[in-house]
């Protein structure tokens, strides 16, 4: 059930965006593993349901493709962003290269970003999807079938990908 939360505390990060958080499934569940997180959406009734169910962690309503956290000093950073749930598949088709700039852009130098996503026909390919992170600054580190980091086969139908941005 918590598999993505899981794989995140795994990798040993303090902090984290948890971007396209929904209902905030994945956030509330790494922030009750200790671990800071900052959730975002852009849609209005998943983030009702999110401050509903976890009112002391902070939830922001901003499109993925063009968000910007600010903090004291400038841009806020994390050491991890998580896309679960399908995210990647889910952002407006053409955007999916705008979103992985400004995921990139929320990271610290040496962080990481995961993204889990089902391989459709016709959708994002994991050829696209390397392509746009490597055009953000990321570098493929590690690749899965599962949350539960069963090894990656090429004929898969799902992906969990971890890129570092170089720090």
């Amino acid at each position: 059930m918590h598999g993505e939360a899981t794989f995140v505390e795994g990798l040993g990060v303090r902090s984290v965006l948890d971007a396209g958080c929904g209902t905030g499934r994945v956030a509330i569940e790494l922030a009750r593993r200790g671990l800071a997180v900052v959730g975002v959406d852009a849609d209005p009734g998943m983030l009702s349901a999110a401050r509903a169910k976890a009112p002391g962690l902070e939830w922001i309503l901003a499109d993925l493709s063009d968000f910007d956290l600010q903090g004291p000093g400038g841009r806020r950073r994390f050491d991890a962003v998580v896309m679960a749930g399908n995210v990647m598949i889910f952002v407006v088709p053409g955007t999916e290269g705008a979103v992985l700039e400004r995921i990139a852009g929320h990271v610290r130098p040496g962080g990481v970003v995961v993204a889990g996503f089902q391989l459709i026909p016709d959708r994002l390919t994991l050829e696209r999807y390397d392509g746009l992170a490597a055009a953000a600054g990321l570098t493929l580190a590690e690749r899965y079938a599962t949350w539960d980091r069963d090894p990656w086969k090429a004929n898969g139908d799902y992906a969990v990908s971890v890129h570092r941005l170089p720090g």
